[in-house]
């Protein structure tokens, strides 16, 4: 009988502990319910994992009842994350919730001035990874949670590089352009491409990231994936549920039905709009409440025959900012209640207390129209209990079309919740829907809510991010400072030596401009003592034009090589020699091609060389210029087809070239220029077309890529610095 593969032990880090701590006399742990902890929780206990997290304020325990915490967190495999109150004031209050909390759900108005916090919560972030780290085993599956921990998988990578790290966040990802307002917005990105697996609840909120990796780290997604720091990462949806088995049993629960008797026997016939949040300014609770007395306004007859129960649960009361915005609902609510109450009717009730999961789902049973309309929310799971509580098919459901909760409710009443006139029409069409119409939507939502509940969440995301990922070539990778000594040190010792190196995203970073990228003092310096040192010699290949070369580099004792090869100057007092620059024909048409494609796209423009036209929109906003090369490169093949030329594909840049012109056969000219006996070849290259070089050189040579894209290169390093690290660790003890 073949068994079940054994299910991977599983890592859970999110910032606080699935648990209560209690303390009389003794010191209690109380695990806590909820559908996120209940979906979380089977997975955590059947593969004998970990679960890491902050177990609340335990400031003022002694060291004896420490040890019983710890002793009880240990029994139920939960790694604690000690925080002082300063460090939850500044790095959870201070940050997460003063500046991203806003700032990802759009109310920029909310976000401080100045946040001095950024400090604390990158800290924070360092004590989770360590905790995370100490507590891994290898074959872990490692899943962090939302916004607190967002540098979490880079922290957890740098520190156990085998580690598979999936990462989700529970509220909504920003577009671009309100991502960008933060920052630190590099570092945030960063760290969750530090995870092999980035999980969102809807498609925009996935293509938000996408838009913010091009438009802010100039990464472009392919579909799903990202490649980053020499991994393939998975971009993933993942649509939160609801515990559909708890509430079901809930809501047939007699208690419940007694309970839901008498709410509807108190409210004497009276129909019943219900909204159920958390206290947050997010939740749209001040709209809601104006679009309830617009509707009394406007349509008097629905006085004393309606109430709308408002239930709202404390949440960071001791924030200043929440402690306002309670101040400004109460006043909302008596205003309201003081306009229109009469001597046997109040319009609003309102509760604000935590509520019981029972009451909770007694007061689902006994609605006739339920209110959920954030201004913007991750999900929304309130809407999701509702209808599963509602397997009398009852109840109509008003949505916010910006919950998350949207994407998958399209029966729901869906509602633009900064439109107050629309949302009191809405109320209005849910109290009045026919029978018929209203059944037909609740039983469609309580299908789809039903086949996609937490459990199948969690399923889903464990079985993505355990899913293999294809391995890439072999190649060594060398970053650390030992490891690039190493290799330098390999060079060093050959009797001759040969080095071929790349100029753009080779020896310098990329400019936004061509012409930005000229050679600083460092850079020739190292370059003109490379070429001093002993039976080494020093040829520069590149794509750049030869006049740029010669004005930049022209006076070095070295081998320049402009256009890919079609221009070579072999050593600093040669002339430069062409190619046989037959057939340019072809450049008239494809540069009236380019020039169009540049008058549509700001910031682009064309660089014209000898033989070849390059199209560079490095400049240019970075969507448009994508989608503009994506075109231009159809466009293209369809051109050229018959035309002695090669497509090129660099880093924002396209480049037509003359059909054998590479840098391939600059190796051959080099080579044969050097003579007996054979030196050591040395070759640094970064693109394609330094591909081309590393093919054409000897199967002993030393090959380095510059980078991440795919190469052949048998070794890689990061960036430029790195490159110019390994060069000069050549000139250790000479001269």
């Amino acid at each position: 009988m073949l068994r079940a593969p054994a299910m991977a032990r599983l890592l859970l880090v999110s910032n606080r502990l699935p648990v209560t701590v209690e303390v009389d006399g003794a010191v209690g742990v109380k695990k806590s319910s909820g559908g996120l902890v209940a979906g979380l929780r089977g997975p955590h206990e059947a593969s004998g994992g970990t679960w890491v997290g902050w177990p609340g304020d335990v400031s003022k325990l002694d060291d004896a009842q420490r040890a019983q915490l710890d002793a009880q967190l240990r029994e139920l495999r939960c790694v604690p994350v000690y925080l002082t109150p300063d460090q939850v004031s500044r790095y959870y209050d201070g940050f997460s919730n003063g500046v991203l909390w806003p700032l990802f759900h759009y109310l920029l108005d909310r976000i401080p001035p100045t946040s001095q916090e950024w400090e604390d919560y990158r800290d924070v972030n360092e004590r989770f990874a360590d905790a995370a780290a100490s507590a891994w085993q290898p074959g872990d599956l490692v899943w962090v949670h939302d916004y607190q921990l967002m540098l979490v998988p880079q922290m957890l990578r740098q520190r156990v590089p085998a580690a598979r790290v999936g990462f989700f966040l529970h509220i909504p990802f920003p577009a671009a352009e309100v991502l960008r307002i933060l920052p630190w917005r590099q570092q945030v990105l960063e760290g969750l491409l530090g995870a092999d697996l980035v999980g969102f609840h809807t498609f925009p909120y996935r293509s938000h990231f996408s838009a913010s990796l091009l438009r802010i780290l100039g990464i472009p997604t392919r579909g799903d994936r990202v490649y980053f720091d020499g991994r393939d990462i998975r971009l993933g949806v993942f649509p939160l549920g609801v515990d559909a088995e708890r509430f079901a049993s809930l809501s047939a629960d007699a208690e419940v039905a007694r309970e839901v008797a008498s709410i509807r026997a108190e409210a004497g016939g009276q129909k019943i709009l219900l909204g159920i949040d958390r206290l947050d300014y997010t939740k749209g609770i001040p709209r809601r409440l104006l679009a309830f007395e617009r509707l009394l306004e406007r349509d008097p007859s629905w006085r004393g025959k309606m109430r709308l129960v408002q239930v709202a649960v404390p949440s960071r009361g001791e924030v200043p900012s929440y402690q306002e915005f309670r101040r400004q609902v109460d006043e909302l609510v008596g205003r309201i209640n003081g306009a229109y109450s009469a001597v046997d009717w109040v319009p609003i009730h309102y509760v604000h207390r935590s509520m019981s999961e029972a009451q909770v789902v007694a007061l689902y049973r006994a609605a006739d129209v339920m209110l959920v309309t954030p201004l913007r929310d991750g999900m929304n799971l309130v809407a999701k209990e509702f209808v599963t509580c509602r397997t009398d098919e009852e109840g109509v459901l008003v949505l916010s079309e910006l919950a998350g909760a949207a994407e998958e409710m399209g029966e729901a009443l869906q509602v633009n919740p900064y439109d107050v006139e629309a949302m009191a029409q809405a109320y209005a069409d849910a109290l009045t829907m026919p029978d018929d119409e209203r059944r037909v939507r609740m039983r469609a939502l309580r299908q789809r809510i039903g086949s996609g509940d937490v459990h199948t969440w969690t399923r889903s995301f464990i079985e993505e991010l355990e899913r293999p990922i294809e391995p890439e070539p072999k190649r060594a990778v060398i970053s650390a400072r030992e490891e690039i000594d190493a290799l330098s040190a390999r060079l060093r010792n050959a009797e001759r030596l040969l080095l071929l190196l790349d100029y753009d995203g080779t020896l310098v970073p990329f400019a936004r401009s061509p012409d930005l990228a000229g050679p600083d003092r460092e850079l020739r310096e190292l370059l003109r003592a490379l070429a001093a040192r002993p039976s080494t010699r020093v040829h520069i290949v590149s794509g750049r034009k030869r006049e740029q070369l010669e004005r930049w580099l022209g006076d070095l004792p070295i081998g320049l090589h402009a256009e890919h090869g079609y221009w070579s100057r072999m050593a600093r007092e040669d002339e430069w020699v062409a190619m046989d620059g037959q057939g340019l024909g072809w450049m008239p048409g494809v540069r009236r091609v380019l020039d169009e494609v540049t008058a549509r796209t700001p910031g682009s423009l064309v660089e014209a060389k000898t033989a070849s036209l390059a199209w560079h929109w490095r400049m240019a906003e970075p969507e448009l210029g994508q989608s503009r090369a994506d075109a231009l490169w159809a466009t293209l093949e369809r051109h050229v087809a018959n035309e002695p030329v090669d497509l090129l594909h660099g880093e924002k840049v396209l480049e037509v070239r003359l059909r054998g012109v590479d840098k391939g056969r600059v190796v051959a000219r080099v080579l044969a220029a050097t003579g007996e006996p054979t030196p050591t070849v040395a070759a640094i290259g970064d693109d394609a077309t330094d591909e081309e070089m590393f093919r054409a050189l000897p199967p002993e040579a030393v090959t380095v890529s510059v980078g991440f894209v795919p190469s052949t290169a048998r070794f890689r390093v990061a960036r430029p610095r790195e490159a110019r690290a390994l060069l000069a660790g050549l000139l250790v003890g000479h001269g």
